[in-house]
């Protein structure tokens, strides 16, 4: 079964230590995945094992003027962990990333999207997070958050909940957007 390309699209968060996990079930699934991270998602991840996972270079910065692209274009986009600070860049519209470019670029090119956002339950209690929340899902973004998505831990204890990530969720978002629109609950608030 072949599914189309996939990208993963990975923030600076202890999770992103995990995101071999999704890439190995995206392509258990039939996906030719990609990874691409932002600068601090780098920190976090083995670039050298996902590239040799995935057979594609693992990008972080936006090619140089003239430069052919290395990547197949992408049928869907997941963005996990995706961080307060991406998150509200994204629904600002900005771009100093590739991971930003892309989500920007994504919108206007009608793929089907799906986010993580991971952060602590402190961070996560600022209204810009909310409001940029509330934005993506109205540009038909599959927002994957909330208590009944997963919980979150306090500052320094995001650790403590890492097992419960829920990447099989993300997959199935981008997979069948349909169906999870009527089941994915709207957010809530501690």
């Amino acid at each position: 079964m072949n599914t189309g390309v996939l990208y993963i699209l990975v923030c600076g968060s202890p999770i992103a230590r995990d995101v071999g996990i999704l890439v190995r079930m995206a392509q258990h699934d039939g996906w030719d995945v990609c990874v691409v991270t932002t600068p601090d998602g780098r920190k976090f991840v083995d670039a050298r094992a996902l590239q040799q996972q995935t057979g594609h270079p693992v990008r972080t910065y936006y090619k140089s003027p003239g430069d052919s692209d290395v990547l197949p274009p992408a049928d869907a986009m997941i963005v996990a962990p995706a961080t307060v600070n991406t998150v509200n860049k994204w629904a600002a519209g900005i771009t100093d990333t590739l991971v930003l470019g892309l989500l920007v670029e994504a919108y206007g090119y009608g793929v089907p999207i799906a986010v993580l956002p991971y952060t602590n339950n402190v961070m996560a209690l600022h209204p810009s997070l909310h409001e940029s929340l509330a934005k993506l899902r109205d540009w038909g973004v599959q927002v994957l958050y909330g208590d009944h998505i997963y919980q979150l831990g306090g500052p320094g204890q995001t650790d403590r909940f890492r097992h419960q990530f829920p990447w099989r969720r993300a997959l199935q978002a981008v997979s069948d957007p349909v169906r999870m629109t009527s089941r994915v609950e709207p957010d809530v608030v501690s």
